[in-house]
């Protein structure tokens, strides 16, 4: 498959996203088309501060937790799609519809995002995501975000 892109490491992603550790839920860009779609993942470890409480005697990843990094994998498409319109902005949810989760998450996962764009007008993005664990699909949601 052609790319625009072909990665981006997790130093790339800490100068597009204004996100810090412990709320970073991407580590790595696999795959990019411009104003299309974009593929990234995240490796999750025992290590993240949200299995001390969620929940201890067995860790699950909370699914806000994955829809957030859905919502990061979109901004990198969006600020690397439009640096001059969106580059200088943050990122807000806008809303999301059709959340769907089919599986959990627990340490040791490598979670995949893919995500597609549906629509996009001047601040305003529409994207299809989709989560994905060992091929298999553990969460969907079609997420909207605005950029000020």
């Amino acid at each position: 498959m052609n790319s625009d892109l072909q990665q981006l490491d997790i130093l790339e992603i800490l100068k597009i996203l204004p996100h810090r550790y412990p709320f970073l839920m991407v580590d790595r860009i696999v795959e990019v088309h411009l104003g299309e779609s974009i593929r990234g993942y995240k490796n999750v470890t025992m290590n993240e501060n949200f299995f001390q409480g969620h929940f201890p005697s067995q860790p699950v990843m909370p699914g806000v937790l994955i829809l957030e990094g859905m919502a990061q994998v979109g901004a990198i498409l969006a600020y690397i799609t439009d640096p001059e319109a969106v580059a200088s902005k943050l990122v807000y949810f806008a809303g999301l519809d059709g959340v769907k989760f089919r599986q959990k998450v627990v340490p040791g996962d490598q979670l995949h995002y893919e995500l597609s764009v549906n629509k996009r007008k001047a601040r305003f993005w529409k994207m299809e995501g989709k989560a994905f664990v060992d091929g298999k699909l553990v969460a969907e949601a079609e997420l909207m975000a605005t950029f000020a």
